[in-house]
């Protein structure tokens, strides 16, 4: 028996692996895919790129992981029953029970784990990613000076170069604005030639220009708007420097994101979770409160009534007959006044009681994703497992599309679910745990007719039942046609 246990524990485990990295790989190629404008052009070093997505791939874990454990357990038991293992064992007095009882234990220390990752790994992950990949969008990119055309990525200067040689150092046909005045193009450099370097520690980018000239307007005199000095200087060799600091990758304080919701742990979460509902309370309690007392002159009135102008209009023998013309004008721009003040401030308390509520939805569902990527690789276990044992098909053809199907499935549901949550068409806990519950009964259904040994694929037993069905449909049919001939007959 320990033999057996060894040999299905042996031959899970390999595609499990094999599976788990080839789902995380496919999810950073798409990683790379969405961002790849961020990081081209920016003469990234290769150990940033490296270090961007060795974090990144940590926060795919929670969709590789299930992914993995539907088509590896899917592709063992198709594998045992394609070779007749299933039913050797099963003759040798073993049932599908007792087959499947060290991979459900495995399955459950692999979700024990899943929840320590989600978390204890997961926050850490997700905040040395997302800080790190905020840097990366931020940094401008690398210094690409091209011929003809106006650089202007440098800071208070704006480059053009006319023309480069074949080894892209030697320039021509160089223009220089100078703005660090911010006063406009008072301060132009041009020159017939030069060449462009960078120090050995690329800090800086060192222009060596030759015959030219500078051309500068005196703007900082007396009486500059009638009289406006010019200046030109010529020149056979210059040099000029510019400092590329800001093109370097700048490292933000990370204290700055680790009270995002996605970079907490359950513990946090509880905190924030209690003081955002605490804080959400007692702001609905205090408009309450003070609201009528700010406005108590409006609470018998009927607020239904909206002016289609905004222009004062006074209706004849109303409650306002009594007053002159002025003050009737008067009192009822007042009352639109205060209406319309009510109204801003009732809208405002609204925008800011919405965005309370999307941030503590957004805490909550984090907060149950830490246990839904848990269970959902028992859920996916006992999908994938009795159904590799019924279609008895391995390899990576059928299982693969099966798992696919099943896994999109599983992805929609719960994005579905995380969705309606967070509109508030659903409560938070059952938006989050809306595909566990989908789809755990199928697994119980499957694996309830894969330990019974029924012939679930088994097409002849379909089209039997398919026979069936279409008979009792069409027998009501029958008899309802002889009802209506036996009364015509008569």
């Amino acid at each position: 028996m320990k033999k057996i246990n060894a040999l299905v524990l042996k031959t899970y485990s390999g595609p499990l692996l094999v599976t788990f990295f080839i789902a995380l790989f496919i999810l950073l190629m798409q990683f790379m895919w969405m961002y790849i404008d961020d990081l081209v052009g920016k003469g990234l070093e290769w150990y940033v790129i490296a270090e961007l997505l060795f974090y990144a791939s940590f926060t795919f874990v929670p969709l590789a992981l299930p992914l993995a454990i539907l088509l590896s357990s899917l592709m063992t038991f198709g594998n045992l029953g394609e070779h007749y293992e299933l039913v050797a064992m099963k003759s040798a007095g073993i049932s599908l029970r007792s087959i499947m009882k060290p991979l459900i234990i495995l399955s459950l220390c692999i979700s024990a784990f899943a929840f320590y990752f989600s978390n204890n790994v997961l926050p850490v992950a997700n905040l040395k990613f997302k800080s790190l990949l905020y840097d990366i969008r931020k940094k401008k990119l690398a210094v690409n000076i091209r011929e003809g055309i106006f650089y202007n990525d440098m800071e208070d200067y704006v480059i053009r170069v006319g023309k480069k040689g074949k080894d892209g150092n030697r320039i021509y046909k160089v223009m220089i604005y100078n703005h660090t005045e911010n006063r406009g193009n008072i301060d132009v450099t041009v020159a017939d030639s030069g060449i462009m370097e960078s120090t050995p520690d690329g800090r800086y980018l060192i222009f060596t220009l030759y015959d030219g000239f500078n051309y500068q307007d005196i703007v900082d005199q007396k009486d500059s708007k009638n009289q406006q000095p010019f200046q030109r200087t010529s020149f056979k060799i210059q040099q000029r420097k510019f400092d590329l600091s800001a093109f370097e990758l700048n490292r933000t304080n990370e204290e700055l994101f680790k009270n995002n919701y996605q970079m907490l742990n359950i513990g946090q979460l509880n905190y924030f979770i209690d003081s955002l509902s605490r804080s959400l309370v007692e702001r609905k309690e205090n408009l309450a409160r003070n609201f009528p007392r700010n406005y108590q002159l409006y609470l018998n009135n009927d607020t239904a009534y909206v002016p289609s102008t905004d222009s004062v209009t006074v209706v004849p023998g109303d409650f306002l007959s009594g007053f002159s013309t002025d003050d009737q004008i008067r009192i009822v721009s007042n009352a639109l006044t205060s209406a319309r003040g009510i109204k801003k401030n009732l809208d405002f308390q609204s925008d800011a009681f919405r965005v309370s509520n999307e941030s503590l939805v957004k805490h909550k569902i984090v907060w149950h994703r830490k246990f839904t990527l848990s269970f959902a690789c028992l859920v996916m276990f006992f999908i994938g497992a009795p159904l590799g044992a019924i279609i008895r098909k391995g390899g990576l053809g059928l299982p693969t599309v099966i798992s696919i199907l099943f896994f999109i499935l599983y992805y929609i549901i719960s994005m579905i679910g995380e969705k309606s949550a967070l509109k508030g068409a659903m409560e938070v806990a059952s938006g989050m745990w809306l595909s566990s519950v989908v789809l755990l009964p199928l697994g119980f259904f499957l694996t309830l007719k894969a330990t019974t040994d029924s012939p679930l694929m088994d097409m002849d037993v379909w089209n039997k039942a398919l026979l069936k069905v279409s008979r009792v449909w069409s027998s009501p049919r029958r008899l309802s046609g002889q009802n209506r001939a036996t009364g015509k007959n008569r």
